[in-house]
């Protein structure tokens, strides 16, 4: 576009009044020559005067049309321009909000120049907080604040991994420096790590539980095979009890293989359950019948309720009774002579809830929450044998049925463990 011509005004209208002063000088000269035409004179005059007015008019208005024609070119262009920022902003804004990650943008001094949503979930962080325009103000852990310190004055990105008491979360946090026209500002990145630190602690007890679990009926295997190796074979009665225990420690490791095996095949899914519509006290009966005989060897009173008018559920059987066997399993072995053992199944909330209740030992309110991990021992002083896999793979499996698990207990009182199974529909 062409610039705009620059216009005097002053010129203009000393033009207009040049062009008027000519037409008043050719009137009166017309008019002494010939005084008789003077009316064409005036007619002619005001033509002319009338064309030179309306000449004026034309080129001003042209001038004026044009120079307004150009703003509203440059208002549009400023308009888009502005939408477009507009538009650009909205986008960042909804992306930082959608973040699984905390973020939070700071200058030099600490000032808060943005933050996001996800930072108010990591940190517990109630409205009021949120408004807090200092980084210690607002993350509230001296631990952060200094990694920022640090990043900022080595202009290096440090990372930090730590647990926020106020969320209870651990949280790793990222701090870069920033360069180029937001030199001496820093990003900082907030990332939920609880489950992956969940996770490592779980793969590190898993690791250490194998080892020992593996350890112990070893070391009895080799002192056992030594002893028969310096002599104990010429004994016959000591070699035979010690065959005996060699006989015990291979069925524990044997027991211990099968049952990580089966809970490597639960977990990957290489063993899905296969359900199928059935009846629940069959299954609740024929768990309970594979346990009746240790029940009474312990001296232990074995029941079981079922009222038969309950729906089909959708299960598999054999899965569902390995379930109840692990159960009644564990309350045999933590209920001392003379209990009760309560096994039972009721129709609850568009399920069947199956129930093992005993009179043992119960469980500490500390241990609850662990009950159902692998390898998990309440109380090894207490702890009569296992592997420690058995409550992870009944969890599992129970799961497997869409169902779930849970365990009600106290210290001295008893236990009582649930688990429930969709109706088949």
């Amino acid at each position: 576009m062409a610039p705009l011509p620059r216009i005097s005004f002053r010129r203009l209208a000393g033009g207009l009044l040049l062009q008027a002063t000519l037409l008043g000088g050719l009137y009166f000269y017309f008019r002494s020559l010939f005084p008789d035409s003077i009316q064409q004179l005036n007619n002619a005059f005001l033509v002319a005067a009338i064309f030179a007015i309306l000449g004026a008019i034309f080129f001003a208005f042209r001038f004026s049309f044009e120079g307004a024609r150009r703003l509203l070119a440059l208002e549009r262009n400023l308009g888009d321009k502005s939408d477009q920022l507009t538009g650009q902003a909205d986008r960042l804004q909804a992306l930082l909000e959608n973040f699984h990650f905390g973020v939070v943008l700071v200058n030099v001094d600490g000032e808060v120049l943005l933050a996001n949503r996800a930072l108010q979930d990591l940190f517990a962080l109630s409205p009021g907080e949120t408004q807090a325009t200092s980084l210690p103000a607002l993350l509230r852990h001296y631990q952060f604040v200094d990694l920022w310190r640090r990043a900022t004055q080595t202009a290096i990105t440090l990372s930090l991994t730590a647990e926020v008491p106020q969320s209870k979360r651990y949280v790793r946090a990222s701090v870069y420096p920033l360069s180029g026209n937001l030199a001496g500002h820093s990003l900082l990145i907030f990332e939920d790590v609880t489950e992956l630190r969940r996770l490592e602690t779980v793969r590190r007890d898993f690791v250490s539980n194998v080892s020992h679990e593996l350890r112990t009926p070893l070391t009895s295997l080799k002192a056992l095979t030594e002893s028969l190796r310096s002599g104990a074979l010429e004994e016959p009665e000591t070699a035979k009890r010690f065959l005996g225990h060699i006989e015990t420690e291979v069925d524990a490791l044997s027991e211990l293989v099968s049952e990580l095996l089966e809970l490597a095949r639960i977990e990957s899914q290489r063993s899905p359950v296969q359900r199928a519509p059935s009846n629940p006290c069959k299954i609740l009966e024929r768990g309970a019948e594979r346990l009746r005989l240790q029940a009474e060897r312990a001296g232990l009173t074995l029941t079981v309720t079922c009222a038969k008018d309950l729906p089909p559920i959708l299960a598999d059987p054999p899965r569902l009774e390995q379930v109840l066997v692990n159960l009644i399993h564990n309350a045999v072995k933590f209920t001392p002579k003379g209990g009760k053992i309560d096994v039972s199944a009721i129709r609850k909330n568009g399920a069947v809830e199956f129930s093992v209740k005993d009179t043992g030992v119960g469980i500490s309110e500390d241990n609850l929450s662990r009950i159902f991990e692998r390898f998990y021992k309440t109380d090894p002083a207490r702890n009569k044998g296992g592997t420690g896999l058995g409550l992870a793979i009944t969890r599992h499996l129970v799961e497997a049925h869409e169902g779930k698990i849970g365990l009600e207990s106290k210290e001295g009182l008893g236990s009582r463990f649930w688990f429930t199974v969709p109706i088949s529909k």
